[in-house]
């Protein structure tokens, strides 16, 4: 039975320190994120895993790690820089997909802590614990199937299709 939603959670990859002068919020991927970015959008991309639409933070380091997945992406992708997925927590995040039901195959691009309480708080905790033992790294896609649209108040537990890492 396929899926009624499926959820492409990417947490940034590798960045940089900040340098002097520079914002959290314009710090940029270092080499090795670069590269990490790249070989896991290959991943996905070998994986047939096309979202239908994209909602990345306005960060720069969000930006750099999406943008090898819009190469290989269709040109009329739906995609939304959004500032709040910068500043906001889990329920932002939560609130993001449940306004994004619609996608069908939604990728939420990034910032910890939010995508690691998010991909814990929506499978079930054995199957999260084994799949990112040490938390969600930077750089790391996951492909998340549920059997409904989520909604604001209603938890639905989803099923890990694929943990796609340079790290885990």
């Amino acid at each position: 039975m396929p899926a009624a939603f499926r959820l492409y959670l990417l947490r940034h990859a590798r960045s940089s320190w900040a340098q002097p002068g520079q914002t959290d919020f314009e710090r940029t991927l270092d080499d090795v994120g670069y590269g990490d970015a790249e070989i896991v959008a290959d991943m996905a991309a070998d994986r047939g895993f096309v979202p239908s639409r994209v909602l990345c933070s306005t960060a720069t380091r969000c930006r750099q790690t999406v943008e090898p997945f819009l190469r290989a992406a269709d040109e009329n992708l739906d995609v939304r820089f959004m500032d709040t997925l910068y500043t906001g927590n889990v329920e932002t995040y939560r609130a993001a997909v449940a306004g994004n039901g619609d996608a069908g195959a939604l990728m939420i691009v990034g910032h910890n802590p939010a995508i690691h309480e998010l991909f814990f708080s929506i499978l079930d905790a054995e199957t999260a614990e084994r799949a990112a033992p040490h938390g969600y790294q930077p750089g790391t896609l996951a492909a998340i199937d549920f059997d409904a649209v989520p909604t604001i108040g209603v938890p639905q537990e989803g099923r890990l299709v694929a943990l796609l890492s340079m790290t885990n």
